[in-house]
């Protein structure tokens, strides 16, 4: 029977993004990798991961090469690995994994972390058959681009077909932006979370209530139709049902985006709902791009904003209370930045902030592999 492995997260490598704890190769080496929602290759720094072929580490002719909204990317030689995720008794592992260990990156891929685990699905994780084996030779990301494309399952996908856990994801966070205090950020009990591997409706230590059920359009990125937004309790923004071309859908909900990313037209309608002093701190914050000092704001008298969502029965409705889509204290005591961030006309990424407030599972075995996304209110 599969299953659940439950994996301490935070956000502190990434300064909001989380990170959590994998195994990997022969000698079991502990590599901190962002969790990635919207994205499916699984990727190790190459300047931190050596490949022991002699100990296990098997080469390929495999290459990939990725890039990310951020502008971030890589490219590397895909292995065959071992590769094991939690601890003791309930660490599960499979040999075979395919890991592509990074040979070049842009500056600011990956951060202090030692690499990337996408946790979306397999049409997502690109690859493609080089001519040779390509750790020894090491393929540029042009070279790599214009290879066979070749499919290859991720690693959550290897995972449930060798029946050792469910294709099933969840989260339970409470930030977006690293939260500074009086002692250490990596110690900070709101920088820390919780992953489950496999599950995550049994994990009712981590939430309360009923779950919603959101419609997942495409087995891509865990696609949504957003269908409005309501700030408060203001005439609902509507949203065109017709995503940028070249997606399947007009948002998607990603656990590795730290803001409310949304395309300009409607993030300023959306702006435009809050009263006018409101409206001037969320300008400085989101398109100044600076911080606010958070003795200006006072959250009690901020709406909420709710994202109405398709639903497998009916609209979900997702609030983002103010303390979400504000974080307080972020990179210094005292001030105060807006989670939202202009984005493509017509794309909605729903980072973080919608997930803090809810225990999030992304379940990729529903509705005929399809998948679907669940939320409950989580225990804070």
């Amino acid at each position: 029977m599969p299953k659940t492995v439950r994996i301490p997260i935070t956000n502190v490598y990434m300064n909001g993004d989380y990170t959590g704890r994998i195994l990997v190769g022969p000698h079991h080496q502990p590599m901190n990798v962002i969790l990635d929602t919207g994205s499916s290759a699984f990727a190790v720094d190459g300047r931190k991961y050596h490949p022991d072929t002699g100990a296990g580490d098997k080469t390929t002719t495999i290459a990939q090469t990725d890039g990310y909204g951020d502008g971030s990317g890589w490219t590397g030689a895909v292995l065959k690995a071992t590769v094991a995720v939690g601890d003791g008794g309930s660490q599960v592992a499979i040999a075979d994994a395919n890991v592509a260990v990074a040979y070049e990156a842009t500056a600011d891929m990956f951060g202090s972390t030692d690499g990337i685990l996408g946790l979306a699905y397999a049409p997502l994780d690109d690859a493609y058959r080089m001519p040779q084996d390509t750790w020894a030779h090491k393929y540029t990301g042009i070279e790599v681009s214009h290879g066979q494309a070749e499919e290859i399952q991720p690693y959550l996908t290897q995972l449930a077909g060798e029946n050792v856990v469910s294709d099933i994801v969840s989260f339970y966070t409470k930030r977006s932006f690293v939260h500074v205090g009086d002692g250490q950020a990596a110690n900070d009990p709101l920088n820390q979370g919780w992953m489950i591997v496999g599950g995550g409706e049994e994990a009712n230590d981590l939430y309360t209530g009923a779950f919603q059920t959101v419609k997942v359009l495409a087995d891509e990125w865990y696609t949504t139709n957003l269908k409005a937004v309501i700030v408060g309790n203001t005439a609902a923004i509507h949203v065109p049902v017709k995503g940028p071309h070249g997606m399947p859908s007009n948002s998607i909900v990603d656990s590795g985006t730290n803001s409310l990313n949304i395309g300009r037209h409607l993030l300023k309608a959306i702006v435009a709902k809050f009263s006018p002093a409101q409206q001037a701190l969320l300008n400085a914050s989101v398109f100044g791009q600076s911080y606010v000092s958070a003795s200006q704001l006072n959250l009690a008298n901020w709406p909420d904003i709710t994202f109405v969502l398709q639903g497998d029965a009916g609209d979900v409705r997702l609030r983002v209370a103010a303390s979400d889509y504000w974080q307080i204290n972020a990179d210094k005591v005292g001030q105060a930045i807006a989670a939202f961030s202009p984005g493509q006309d017509g794309l909605a990424i729903l980072g973080l902030p919608l997930m803090n407030g809810y225990f999030t599972i992304f379940d990729g075995e529903a509705d005929a592999g399809r998948g679907v996304i669940k939320f409950a209110t989580s225990k804070r």
